[in-house]
């Protein structure tokens, strides 16, 4: 392992020492960027899963933030290549209390170092997380840099420098650049869906495929007259990373959706079809960020414990009437799921596919086939 020390440093100047581990990080690879748009540079973020970094790295919506995770031993059941849930992992940056270097797991076929390694992904190993996390919370998601000590002087002006995160749209940079079908079950489909991809998660794409549906990826700009033509049978909006309103042409092309065929949102996809009903979002001081976030279904009156990657909530005061708040979070209240019964639409902020975290949450998918099965039978 690197001994290197270095230290996180955020926008406010403020320093967590440490020691440098994965893709090695300079002042001068920040600036170049070339293959990484945010490499060692981003929202400095934290999240409280107990488990599943590896799903965590691989998660498009950590697209430029630093992770910071509160559980103090990460890497202890090394990496493997069942448990990624997308090609590579997306986040700028890795912050850990203590990794492990010789993991113990009967499923790993490496370490998580290595990994960083091969995905150029630089980390910081050795830091006061728990302090870091305490900062966050009291000051707010703040930019940050990962380098090596020897040019902490370096990171006022590289941070004068980087560009910040509010209006740029992250959601383009990681949408898939064509449509693709995906398929890995052998049973034959009863249902098309078709699935905007803001940074989808593979366990969301597997978790509509196993409840019969041919899904077809498309990316983020793709039209509604584009989706249509493909005759789908539901709309699902994913997961994805940054400020929703900065992709204002999603928004544009659930609007022109809405009524005209079932959709299913889930966090970003949440986001967008709140903001194409007219209703606006706002950045959270700090975010939700973990598997352990308890949500209210109102409806039902059942308590979900769920998992969450966002840092943006839909505005309860700017939604219309037609809208209905179904599920609220109970730690701060925020809007965590929307219904339109006229448009057949709805919506949660968490990750109902559960990679990582529980699966309270699974029943939405069938109640998306639900929505879906009623549509066909009406048009049929």
């Amino acid at each position: 392992m690197n001994s290197t020390q270095g230290v996180l440093i955020l926008e406010d100047g403020t320093e967590f020492p440490g020691f440098l581990m994965g893709s090695p990080v300079s002042a001068k690879s920040i600036r170049a960027r070339s293959s990484r748009k945010d490499f060692g540079y981003g929202e400095v973020v934290f999240n409280t899963s107990m488990t599943g970094y590896q799903e965590i790295l691989t998660d498009p919506s950590y697209y430029g933030q630093m992770i910071c995770m509160t559980v103090p031993h990460i890497g202890n059941t090394g990496v493997n290549s069942v448990d990624p849930e997308s090609s590579r992992p997306w986040c700028s940056g890795f912050i850990v209390h203590e990794i492990t270097d010789e993991p113990y797991n009967w499923r790993s076929e490496g370490k998580l170092n290595d990994y960083l390694q091969k995905h150029q992904i630089p980390g910081i190993h050795g830091v006061d997380t728990r302090a870091l996390t305490r900062y966050l919370r009291s000051r707010g998601v703040l930019r940050g840099v990962i380098l090596p000590t020897s040019e902490k002087n370096e990171a006022k002006t590289l941070l004068a420098e980087l560009p910040p995160f509010e209006g740029r749209d992250l959601i383009g940079e990681v949408s898939t650049p064509e449509s693709f079908i995906w398929n890995q079950s052998k049973e034959k489909p009863q249902y098309r869906v078709v699935a905007m991809d803001f940074g989808i998660k593979w366990n969301l794409l597997r978790s509509l495929e196993k409840r019969g549906c041919e899904v077809r990826v498309v990316p983020a700009k793709t039209t509604a007259q584009e989706i249509l033509s493909h005759r789908p049978d539901g709309v699902f909006l994913s997961n994805g990373p940054g400020d929703p309103s900065a992709a204002p042409y999603a928004a544009k092309t659930v609007q022109e959706l809405l009524g005209k065929v079932p959709i299913f949102g889930v966090c970003m996809g949440h986001q967008i079809l709140a903001i194409a009903l007219g209703g606006k979002t706002y950045k959270l001081k700090f975010g939700h960020r973990g598997g352990n976030q308890p949500v209210l279904d109102k409806v039902t009156s059942h308590v979900e414990i769920s998992s969450h990657n966002h840092g943006y909530s839909v505005d309860a005061t700017s939604l219309p009437p037609s809208v209905e708040v179904t599920h609220l979070n109970l730690n701060d209240k925020t809007v965590e799921g929307l219904a339109v019964k006229d448009a057949n639409a709805f919506s949660v902020q968490y990750h109902p596919e559960a990679c990582p975290g529980p699966h309270d949450s699974v029943v939405l998918f069938e109640r998306f086939i639900e929505n879906i099965k009623k549509h066909v039978s009406k048009i049929s």
